[in-house]
């Protein structure tokens, strides 16, 4: 008997089939990692050109953001549908469609090179966004892609393209496989867990050969030293919880559509809202002081360090910033600028709890504010950890988390990801059933 197991797993490891479908998950790895790597180089790029024109120019945004933020959207409905927004909703979505087509209409080549061309036309002119979201879409795309004719797969692949997309953005291996399990996938897929591994791994290795070893947000030793400075994680698990589950609802309110004059001007006129927004956006930037605009990568690496103060009321400002720019309809994630809004958010207690070390306080207000956005408490304590490289925190980022799940669901009931994933769902069905009716 023993015998006859070995021989069948020896045929299984030889099988041609079994590699064939690693090498397709190995490749795409290497292809996200690819993708993301330039998508950050770029990005840094026109972040730069715009803070030049702000700084030279501050009132150069209230032109430029409006006007930017209109023709990215027009250029997302008419050219690239489903692209607007994060990206992650669309690839939750996908995932549970069976359907090649309607999968199609939400993970392409041509959604992915949209995604990251008007994800950068928005960080060009202003718009408070991240580019992970829109990296997970980009990376189940081009895994979706390169299955699509050679594997039955799929649902794996997306996953593995998502965690790839996670990873190879923030250099963070771990949140990528976590964010994968908790996130895009809810579930544990121990058939499918060794490939989305690979998957990662290759592009973790593609990032670190083009980009070095970093850490994100730099390395920070902050630390809670005694019991008594542990009343900060209660405080802001529960502030930033319920702030993180605010944002989220709004976005869905407006996504599913606002009811009476406001929402149908919303529906007719999207254009017209996104210069709306981008107006507001522009005029909070000149409030800030040009603080709010883009992923908030600098700020949260100021406020970290010390190194350069921020406005006392940056944290409300980039939360609103980040709020207009989500409902506006661009593409755009969500991921940067709520850790943004969180390190703010964590400066302004750490003024009011001054006995407590200010860089603990910054990545409590962190990992609580995204938890209330994404409600993936694992994650969030995951990637704070792994993009800080601060292993001391690690048992005050859990309590602060699970804290801050709990008072955003009392907010925000559902996942805004999968909240949104399921109007995606509804479209899609919409469309299959207009499909298959009699013409």
């Amino acid at each position: 008997m023993f015998l006859n197991f070995s021989r069948r797993t020896r045929l299984v490891w030889l099988s041609p089939k079994l590699w064939r479908r690693r090498a397709v998950f190995v490749a795409g790895g290497l292809l996200v990692g690819l993708a993301a790597v330039l998508f950050t180089e770029v990005a840094t790029f026109v972040q730069a050109e715009f803070q030049r024109l702000v700084d030279a120019r501050p009132y150069a945004s209230l032109v430029v953001t409006p006007a930017g933020l209109a023709l990215c959207t027009y250029l997302a409905q008419r050219y690239v549908p489903n692209s607007q927004g994060s990206g992650i909703p669309q690839a939750i979505a996908a995932r549970h469609l069976s359907d090649t087509k309607a999968r199609g209409r939400l993970l392409s080549g041509r959604i992915a090179i949209g995604k990251i061309v008007l994800t950068l036309l928005g960080l060009l002119v202003g718009a408070s966004a991240g580019r992970e979201g829109p990296t997970v879409q980009v990376g189940s795309s081009i895994m979706h892609a390169m299955g699509s004719t050679t594997l039955g797969r799929q649902r794996g692949l997306i996953l593995a393209g998502g965690a790839a997309g996670v990873a190879a953005a923030f250099n963070a291996p771990l949140a990528g496989i976590v964010f994968a399990i908790e996130e895009l996938g809810r579930v544990f897929e121990p058939r499918t867990s060794s490939l989305v591994i690979s998957t990662v791994i290759a592009a973790g290795l593609t990032s670190l050969a083009l980009l070095g070893n970093y850490t994100y947000f730099g390395h920070t030793a902050a630390s809670l030293p005694t019991l008594a400075d542990w009343v900060a994680v209660p405080v802001a698990g529960i502030s930033g919880g319920l702030l993180g589950g605010i944002f989220s609802r709004i976005v869905v309110l407006v996504a599913k559509g606002l009811p009476g004059r406001t929402g149908r001007w919303i529906k007719r006129y999207p254009m017209g809202f996104a210069a709306a927004c981008g107006f507001v956006i522009a005029g909070i930037g000149i409030l800030s002081h040009n603080t709010t605009y883009g992923t908030g990568y600098n700020e949260v690496r100021h406020l970290l360090d010390g190194t350069h103060p921020l406005p006392a009321g940056f944290g409300v400002l980039k939360m609103i910033a980040t709020t207009l720019t989500a409902i506006s309809g661009i593409p755009g994630g969500l991921f940067s600028p709520s850790l943004a809004v969180g390190a703010g958010f964590g400066a302004n207690l750490a003024a009011a709890l001054p006995q407590v070390p200010f860089g603990a306080v910054v990545l409590l207000g962190m990992v609580s504010y995204f938890t209330g956005v994404v409600q993936a408490p694992i994650t969030a304590f995951v990637i704070v950890m792994e993009m800080t490289d601060n292993h001391t925190m690690l048992v005050p980022l859990m309590a602060a988390s699970v804290l801050a799940y709990g008072a955003s669901r009392l907010v925000c009931p559902k996942s805004v990801y999968h909240a949104l994933a399921e109007r995606f769902l509804h479209e899609a069905r919409l469309a299959e059933q207009r499909g298959k009716e009699p013409a």
